[in-house]
């Protein structure tokens, strides 16, 4: 995703929304213009940076923790059979229940402060990490199955030299798709119970009839999801690289 087409996406969005705004002459408590929001966006900066920094904060950590019980998830079901048999399909079956009708009972257990935001971005890209770096550390070559059992290379020397290195772009893979769910995490969590936050302000800002500081918050929230997801793609770029220079080595 380069910067020169995300500006072109941008203005052609801008250009889309004005349009209909012109072509529907709908009334700014509906749908505001761009021009109504950016001025919002402007005199409503410092509320929506802090609240922007604390939901930056919520995701941040929920990505982070999510990732490493992910992945040493995957570690765990990858080096153990018994492991994999038992667990995975209760990793499948915890997706029928839908992670947002969780909300409400996480606020309930760990408050209505950071914690139960963090809680739901975990749950909601635990999954994906766990699902997404398992499938590349099983699919492995056989060559180098056989290597390994012809060179007597112990389970956790071929796990550590070669299912992990291999799977790396699978870990990006899945990374990038964490990236995107953990914003929405969070904001659901906000929006179920919080007394700051960009899904907060959002709710507050629709309660009060001030649309264009609603959408404002949503650009802003959309923007840092975007960011984001540029960053950890950069990271992903690099697993990759990474584990394909191991591999000729």
């Amino acid at each position: 995703m380069r910067l020169r087409d995300i500006l072109l996406a941008l203005l052609i969005g801008i250009g889309l929304w004005q349009f209909v705004v012109v072509l529907t002459d709908a009334p700014h408590f509906i749908l505001p213009s761009p021009w109504r929001v950016a001025q919002a966006a402007w005199n409503s900066r410092a509320i929506i940076l802090e609240n922007a920094w604390v939901t930056l904060t919520e995701v941040m950590l929920g990505l982070l923790v999510g990732t490493i019980l992910g992945a040493m998830t995957a570690i765990q079901l990858a080096y153990s059979r018994t492991a994999e048999r038992l667990m995975l399909p209760i990793l499948v079956f915890t997706q029928a229940v839908p992670v947002f009708a969780l909300a409400p009972l996480l606020t309930l257990w760990f408050g209505y402060g950071m914690g139960s935001k963090i809680v739901m971005a975990v749950l909601i890209i635990y999954f994906p990490v766990t699902s997404a770096f398992h499938d590349g550390l099983v699919r492995i070559d056989s060559g180098y199955r056989d290597l390994s059992i012809s060179m007597s290379a112990s389970k956790w020397k071929f796990l550590r030299h070669v299912q992990i290195p291999n799977a790396l772009p699978s870990l990006g893979t899945g990374l990038r798709l964490a990236a995107v769910y953990a914003p929405i995490g969070a904001v659901i969590g906000e929006w179920v119970g919080a007394s700051r936050g960009l899904g907060y302000l959002m709710l507050l800002a629709n309660g009060r009839a001030k649309i264009d500081l609603m959408f404002a918050s949503l650009i802003v929230l959309a923007s840092l999801t975007v960011t984001l997801h540029i960053l950890v793609g950069l990271l992903a770029t690099q697993l990759t690289r990474y584990a394909r220079g191991k591999s000729t080595n």
